[in-house]
């Protein structure tokens, strides 16, 4: 129970999830444990990665994964959080999404106490009758509990019924797999409530207990690792980028990563923690371990060992990475922007950002900062560099 609470935020029914664990240990009968992932972008993070590794931690104690893919209810976004209504995807958004996360999965999860489900085989087949008959387990009152609801409301912004609808649908997704566990993000909690009361109210004989676990920092140490703010660690990352990713974290932030991500015991993460503060254990070797493990899990074991050589080399070093990126762009009369080369290129996600990037001195080319955010490269080969670790070459023909 100590492992299974580890990094958790909140507990709802604990007393419940330790009678299941000790009868899988008495009679090896196992329990069902679900998360739900809205297939909203192709990729997963490691942030993604806090409730997989919790996943993983309940299947070695005698749960069996339903990881549920909201294939139907991604095409209506998860209001959580969010301060306007989502933009619903298309069918094939979703399908896309939702063959990568099947592809990813598995670097975490034990596929043989794993079933990959996907919502849209019941909720399609509970048809008008059925949807009706959910809404009328729920009040609007308590849906105007959740906060940011409630928020909305008071300054008259929309709130779409399309929105009601899918904390009840993801609530119905427990029912129908008659779950004794729901885990989820801490920004989750009233969906994960809505399931437990809703499995009350169709009949079943159990309430599921509710996990919850924080929102991964992301490299800025600040705000939830997200895609759309750049802060972002992806699992398919190549290794050299992963694990100099890793070591760009702050030694405070660090801790926090161990703790939700890293395999290693409780026992052995106090151990590390009392050597660096007794000065037995540099911070950086400890970060090198962490950057190593996580990036030997998603790679393997020897491009986690290249990943650590390439990091000494560039940033121990100063010394370029052995494999850049390579990209090409036609010349036009006066040249090619140097804030266009750096969006198209991947260093930045937009050109505003490459302007903030060269108003910082955070740009360079062939290892010379460069301040002129108007700058058009002619013809020929310039290797491009934003901060300590992203590079390209960049063609000009």
């Amino acid at each position: 129970m100590q492992e299974i609470a580890r990094g958790a935020s909140e507990f709802i029914g604990e007393e419940y999830i330790a009678s299941l664990v000790q009868r899988f240990y008495t009679t090896g009968e196992r329990f069902i444990v679900k998360a739900g992932f809205d297939p909203t972008a192709p990729d997963l993070h490691l942030g993604h990665v806090v409730l997989l590794s919790k996943l993983a931690t309940f299947q070695r104690y005698g749960g069996d994964v339903k990881f549920l893919i909201g294939d139907f209810t991604a095409t209506i976004g998860d209001p959580s959080g969010k301060t306007q209504t989502r933009k619903q995807l298309t069918r094939d958004e979703v399908e896309q999404n939702a063959k990568t996360y099947k592809e990813q999965v598995f670097k975490v999860l034990d596929p043989a106490h794993t079933e990959v489900c996907f919502n849209s085989a019941w909720i399609n087949a509970l048809g008008i009758g059925g949807l009706v008959n959910l809404t009328a387990q729920f009040s609007v009152a308590r849906m105007l509990e959740r906060d940011d609801f409630t928020k909305r409301y008071k300054e008259n912004l929309p709130i779409s019924i399309i929105e009601f609808i899918y904390p009840l649908l993801q609530g119905y997704d427990s029912v129908a797999l008659n779950c004794d566990i729901e885990l989820g993000g801490n920004d989750q909690k009233f969906n994960l409530l809505v399931g437990r009361a809703l499995q009350r109210s169709y009949g079943l004989d159990k309430e599921q207990s509710v996990l919850t676990v924080p929102l991964l920092e992301g490299l800025d140490g600040v705000q939830k690792m997200s895609k759309s703010l750049g802060n972002y660690i992806g699992v398919t990352e190549n290794p050299n980028t992963m694990y100099a990713k890793i070591m760009s974290i702050s030694d405070e932030l660090m801790w926090r990563y161990y703790e939700l991500l890293s395999q290693k015991s409780l026992e052995e993460l106090q151990a590390m923690r009392e050597g660096v503060r007794s000065g037995n254990l540099h911070p950086k070797s400890v970060k090198q371990n962490l950057a190593h493990e996580i990036t030997a899990r998603f790679h393997g074991a020897g491009a986690a060992e290249i990943a650590q050589i390439e990091f000494d080399q560039v940033f121990s070093r100063n010394q370029m990475p052995s494999n850049i990126p390579v990209v090409e762009f036609s010349t036009q009369d006066s040249g090619v922007w140097i804030c266009k080369i750096l969006q198209e290129s991947g260093l930045c996600p937009s050109s505003s950002q490459a302007r903030r990037d060269i108003q910082a001195g955070a740009c360079k080319i062939d290892g010379q900062k460069v301040l002129d955010e108007n700058l058009k490269l002619t013809q020929g080969e310039y290797v491009l560099q934003i901060g300590k670790r992203k590079f390209v070459k960049a063609i000009i023909l």
